[in-house]
């Protein structure tokens, strides 16, 4: 499970890269292009480390088990 610090790290990283994105949209094309690609991969980077951090706890709780 994800700590709560982390989540909050990767939600408070999103809002301003949206943010961001929401802002450069009606000034440069180019920009809002490179942040919306920053969000969607920070995004889907928080994702990676929660599947990583849970798939860690699993295997920590099934060898508990098998002691």
């Amino acid at each position: 499970m994800m700590s709560k610090g982390l989540a909050l790290w990767f939600a408070c990283s999103t809002i301003v890269l949206l943010t961001a994105l929401s802002i450069t949209i009606s000034h440069n094309g180019w920009l809002a292009l490179l942040f919306g690609v920053l969000a969607f991969c920070n995004t889907g980077f928080g994702f990676a480390v929660k599947a990583k951090q849970r798939r860690r706890a699993e295997a920590q709780a099934q060898s508990q088990e098998q002691a």
